[in-house]
């Protein structure tokens, strides 16, 4: 498995954390879970606005898969007002994991 992990941080004077991981889940998810080799997102976030987003691919290919003009650019084409600067962006090779299940009363 592969992820992509991006880093940003969250203009909390124009959006709440909490709104804007909201709109995360109804306006970016969907179109996400489209993208061929998607398998899954965890989105981490501090009160401050500070944010993490690790995605996981099923092939390298599937991770690096991004033209300068796709998906990724036009979210942040939709969304930039909502950041306090450019996201960073990196790929890795997920080498071990021991995931904790999430619940309701975690989200």
């Amino acid at each position: 498995m592969y992820s992509r992990v991006t880093q940003l941080e969250i203009d909390a004077l124009r959006i709440s954390v909490d709104d804007a991981v909201a709109l995360f889940g109804d306006s970016v998810l969907p179109e996400l879970r489209e993208q061929a080799g998607y398998e899954g997102v965890i989105v981490l976030t501090t009160p401050e606005g500070k944010a993490l987003l690790i995605s996981f691919w099923a092939t390298p290919e599937a991770a690096e898969a991004d033209s300068p003009d796709g998906f990724y650019a036009e979210q942040l084409a939709q969304h930039v007002t909502l950041f306090k600067s450019p996201p960073g962006r990196e790929r890795y090779r997920m080498a071990f994991a021991d995931m904790p299940t999430v619940t309701e009363d975690a989200m």
